[in-house]
């Protein structure tokens, strides 16, 4: 299975999108633009804002707005930066 990331689902399909730690070793969890240094780079996003940003990109990618938003909509709360 495909490893995602735990705040934005994106791919983790390269070592260079993986996120770090304090200490710069990995963080195989979280991508590097939602996780660096052991911290969030946002955080006090909400998953809602969260889901507005990745539906731009997707959009962008050439999907359509309302198939990036279910998408959004069925993973996002599922991972673990956002399960309650």
């Amino acid at each position: 299975m495909e490893k995602i990331c735990q705040s934005c689902a994106m791919p983790l399909n390269s070592k260079e999108l993986i996120g770090t730690n304090k200490d710069g070793s990995k963080n195989e969890d979280y991508c590097v633009y939602c996780y660096k240094d052991g911290e969030y780079t946002e955080s006090n996003i909400t998953m809602e804002e969260m889901a507005d940003v990745c539906v731009g990109y997707m959009k962008r990618e050439g999907m359509s707005e309302d198939e990036a938003r279910k998408i959004m909509d069925d993973c996002l709360p599922n991972l673990k930066r956002w399960k309650k």
